[in-house]
């Protein structure tokens, strides 16, 4: 992204595509920007085992860095798995293992903050076919 000012909404965006590429399960985007004066938008999701946590969360800071080449201002629970956060200021990443999510219910406790639709991939141009001649 040459040139241009990396916004909340792209880190938004690669983060959730990138975490749901590593099949980040029931997958949200909260808009707290009305809520909380630290952040815009929080994005939680969980994965099946603290392996698949692990890996959602470094796919996201990977993709990031990688692609927008943003870096996290902390990443925290990285060890147990269970709970990863990983905080870009405006964007805060939140990957639970399935019953930290329960337990915690940040959707319950952000019950206020609008939800967002999920980000889509582009989809690549196919190639035009050859025309038979």
């Amino acid at each position: 992204m040459e040139d241009q000012a990396i916004t909340a909404e792209d880190i938004t965006k690669r983060a959730a595509l990138s975490a749901l590429g590593r099949k980040a399960e029931e997958l949200i985007i909260l808009d707290v920007r009305e809520l909380v004066s630290y952040a815009r938008y929080f994005i939680i999701c969980h994965g099946s085992s603290s392996r698949q946590v692990a890996a959602i969360a470094d796919a996201v800071r990977v993709d990031v860095r990688d692609e927008l080449e943003e870096l996290p201002l902390g990443i925290e629970g990285m060890q147990s798995g269970r709970w990863v956060l990983v905080d870009y200021g405006d964007v805060v990443v939140h990957v639970f293992d399935q019953h930290q999510r329960s337990f915690y219910d940040l959707e319950g406790l952000w019950v206020d903050a609008p939800r967002l639709p999920l980000p889509e991939e582009p989809v690549p141009a196919r190639p035009a076919a050859a025309s038979p001649m």
